[in-house]
């Protein structure tokens, strides 16, 4: 059996035996047990997607190697074909049967205007009431400007379609590009270089929307068409508005008499004319109001004649014959003004069974209609497929997108006459007839994605509804279809099939499906470049699977999940380069103007900026060493720069900061290990020990900080205070950052003599006690003097007054470790009890 055709007569139950239906091709429940299910790769972007139906499609940046080339322009056979392909199937019958023809009555003046416009490369709109004839007047213009553009006449429809579908139709119709989806940029780099008249059925947006669409088609004209409830475009779009209203008294009257191929009589055009009154001219009241003639004339015809217009349905027998009229016929009244108003009650009565079955198919699904190929397998009836003109003739259906729904108004009117009833179990019948056929191994993913607006009304009926069995009936068809809507590249499709396969799943207790639909959504989301929503669909995804111990879904989710956390890094690093050339430049801009010194060292690359715990204190590390040289060179200083608004820019990342600083403290260590057993400042290294070279006692409180005679001055001792004022005697104070500009003394300096050749002695007074520890300066004396009265300022041990550039940037003294309890070294000098003024720590002193 040919799921295309849906003719044998296995399809209804007359086969001698039952028979295995083939296995689908695109997977679900039934794909996973009966058959390998198909598997389609295509190229989305930088990915490339393996859409498997059966544990989820997977994901990963396409290789080299699966690159597809660059899209190729179609021609003009490739394009005719694909427009033939796009179009609603013509029904059986005559045409002119139909009556559409008389729509374009009163119309040419607006096709000239509109011909006109196009023509000069303005854009138009054609806003219209429902059933005013726009399909019809945009079919004419685009016959007439089918040589005014390069790529011609481009006809779209935006029939449950947003910008971004548009787009990607647009390049479609124009470009070949099999298996795949380029991404947004190339896009629309490819659409910018299309020049044709975009015709547009059916739009749905407007204002900032449509403003998108007309931007990223510069070389494009558009006739759009839509209703007045769809927003008007802005004021800047410079797109002008045609409005379309109703034919005048005379026309209305013409069309009647086209459509039923003979003058009216008195009586018909009284009534035409209170239609029309009634109906404000539109053509479609007046499509099937002739349509009611016609059945009348048929009504009146000598008994045995045909009632359907194509000679296949004979006329039913009706008991009550009307009396008959002058010449032998029956006297059939004409239809009252309120059934001529809502006629698509009586229309109905009078067609044949198969097109009742038809209509209450499409007021089960929200007005959408099947293909005629699958009307016979709905309806049971072999011939239903011949209703699909019966209703096109009567104005009840029209044509959208690649398929046809019930006319304005007529949903509404059958519902109230009934035809609603058993919607629900109609539209499971539908359900299951589509997941067969969207599975079939002959049916390809473009004609499935055709059905889609019949297949995805069926899911949102039965997901709503709560009788038993209908959930699981719309999991099935989002199972099966959802995957061939994906190889189609009708993504908004296969997105809408997963939301309500989801729920679904979901209302029905079906968590392994409820897992694959959010494995789906998550990959969607990832394809189209929204990285926290794939994140939070995969996450739910693996969720779900490790709960069922689906080790090869939840496999497949991780892989997602983890490329999902690339994109996020590499876009975090895109954002962070295109900032970092801003954060340089005003970096580089401060530190030049402030100081030559302040300058990073050369190979350093700048960071980004950070806010500093204080406004005037900055970390870095100082080494000791014996020599002013020695210590610039021994650590690798860690440059600090300020920027214009106070705040650091630290030289180095954050992992090379952190190394540098563990460098400077091992070889700060190692350079403390060193001094202590050398001697002190440019002391001569002899071995001989004199009683002239003071050593540290363990008890002495006065240490002096200035030494007469040497003219150097002595470092600081790092238990001093940041005041500079002593301690308590005892306590050991502890290293605290100096500030970045000059430091204040807070008590006088000490008077001891110093011998040049032996180093700095005690003050006379104090006898010293040699102990055996050789003496240990934190910082080698320099030819500076350091005589600074109480109170006056001293330059910090970061900035030397000569401005030396190797110790500009601010410091953070490191103090050397002491013995515990003793008062030398780093621990504050004590106040005397005699009341004599005691020495201020200094971070260099002989006294070790």
């Amino acid at each position: 059996m040919d799921p295309n055709t849906h003719r044998g007569p296995e399809e209804h139950g007359e086969q001698d035996g039952p028979a295995e239906p083939p296995a689908p091709a695109f997977g679900g429940p039934q794909g996973g047990s009966r058959g390998a299910a198909r598997v389609v790769r295509l190229v989305s972007g930088p990915y490339l997607v393996t859409v498997n139906p059966v544990d989820g499609s997977e994901i990963e940046p396409c290789p080299p190697g699966e690159v597809p080339a660059a899209p190729g322009r179609l021609d003009q056979d490739e394009r005719a074909a694909a427009a033939r392909a796009a179009a609603p199937p013509p029904p059986p019958g005559p045409p002119a049967s139909t009556g559409q023809q008389a729509v374009l009555e009163e119309r040419t003046e607006d096709t000239e205007r509109l011909v006109r416009l196009l023509s000069r490369g303005r854009s138009v709109r054609v806003t219209g009431p429902s059933g005013s004839g726009r399909t019809r007047l945009l079919d004419a213009v685009a016959d007439a400007c089918a040589d005014l553009a390069p790529d011609g006449v481009i006809r779209l429809s935006g029939y449950h379609r947003n910008v971004t579908d548009l787009l990607y139709t647009l390049f479609a119709a124009v470009h070949r590009a099999p298996q795949h989806r380029p991404d947004r940029a190339e896009m629309l780099r490819m659409v910018a270089g299309i020049g044709g008249i975009v015709v547009l059925d059916d739009l749905e947006f407007g204002g900032a929307a449509l403003d998108e669409l007309l931007a990223a088609t510069p070389e494009c004209a558009f006739l759009l068409a839509a209703t007045p409830d769809v927003a008007a475009p802005s004021a800047g779009s410079h797109v002008e508005e045609v409005f379309l209203g109703g034919l005048g008294r005379g026309g209305c009257v013409r069309m009647l008499e086209r459509a039923v191929e003979r003058p009216l009589t008195d009586d018909e055009e009284a009534w035409a004319a209170d239609l029309w009154f009634e109906s404000e001219g539109l053509p479609l009241r007046f499509v099937q109001a002739a349509a009611l003639l016609r059945q009348r004339d048929r009504m009146r015809a000598e008994p045995g004649a045909l009632d359907d217009g194509y000679g296949l349905f004979p006329a039913e027998a009706d008991t009550d014959e009307p009396a008959a009229g002058a010449g032998g016929h029956p006297e059939v009244p004409l239809p009252s003004l309120g059934e001529a108003a809502a006629p698509a009650p009586l229309l109905a009565s009078r067609l044949s069974e198969a097109a009742r079955e038809t209509l209450r198919i499409a007021v089960a699904l929200g007005g959408e209609l099947p293909h005629q190929a699958h009307l016979p397998a709905l309806t049971e009836d072999t011939r239903a497929d011949a209703a699909l003109g019966e209703l096109l003739a009567c104005g009840l259906i029209t044509p959208v997108a690649g398929h046809y729904r019930l006319a304005a108004t007529v949903q509404d009117q059958l519902a109230a006459d009934g035809y609603a009833e058993g919607a629900a179990a109609r539209a499971h019948t539908v359900a299951q007839h589509y997941a067969w056929w969207a599975g079939h191994p002959s049916v390809t993913p473009e004609r499935a994605a055709a059905e889609s607006d019949v297949a995805l009304a069926a899911m949102g009926v039965l997901t709503g509804s709560r009788e038993g069995g209908h959930t699981s009936a719309a999991v099935l068809l989002a199972r099966t279809a959802a995957p061939a809507f994906a190889a189609a590249l009708h993504w908004s499709a296969w997105e809408r099939s997963l939301r309500h396969g989801q729920e679904a799943a979901r209302l029905a207790g079906e968590v392994a499906e409820e897992a694959y639909f959010h494995h789906e959504l998550g990959v969607l989301a990832l394809c189209t470049g929204n990285l926290d929503k794939a994140r939070a669909e995969l996450e739910a995804s693996i969720g779900l699977r490790g709960v069922l111990s689906d080790r090869n879904g939840a496999v497949a989710g991780r892989r997602a999940l983890a490329l999902v956390t690339d994109s996020s890094r590499a876009a975090a690093a895109a954002a962070a380069t295109t900032a970092l050339p801003q954060a340089s430049g005003a970096t580089r801009k401060t530190t030049t103007a402030k100081s030559p010194a302040a300058t990073p060292a050369a190979g350093v690359p700048a960071a980004k900026p950070r806010t500093p715990r204080t406004e005037d204190a900055a970390a870095t590390i100082v080494a000791r060493g014996s020599s002013s040289a020695a210590a610039t060179t021994a650590v690798p200083a860690v440059t600090v720069s300020r920027t214009a608004g106070g705040k650091r820019v630290f030289g180095m990342a954050r992992r090379n900061v952190v190394a540098a600083g563990a460098g400077a403290l091992l070889a700060a260590v190692l350079g403390t290990v060193v001094t202590l057993s050398l001697p002190s400042g440019d002391a001569r290294h002899d071995d001989r020990v004199s009683t002239e070279q003071s050593t540290d006692d363990g008890n002495a409180t006065d240490t002096p900080e200035e030494q007469p005679g040497t003219g150097r001055p002595s470092a600081q001792q790092p238990g001093t205070t940041r005041a500079g004022t002593p301690g308590t005697p005892g306590h050991q104070a502890s290293p605290s950052p100096s500030a970045s500009g000059p430091a204040t003394s807070g008590s006088p300096t000490g008077t001891g003599p110093t011998d040049p050749t032996t180093g700095p002695t005690e003050p006379t007074g104090r006898p010293t006690t040699p102990t055996g520890r050789p003496t240990r300066t934190t910082r080698p004396p320099t030819d500076e003097p350091s005589s600074t009265p109480s109170g006056s300022s001293s330059p910090s041990p970061s900035q030397s007054p000569s401005g030396d550039p190797t110790t500009q940037s601010p410091s953070q003294s490191v103090a050397a470790p002491s013995d515990s309890g003793s008062t030398g070294g780093g621990s504050t000098g004590g106040t005397p009890s005699d009341g004599s003024a005691s020495s201020a720590g200094t971070a260099s002193s002989s006294t070790g």
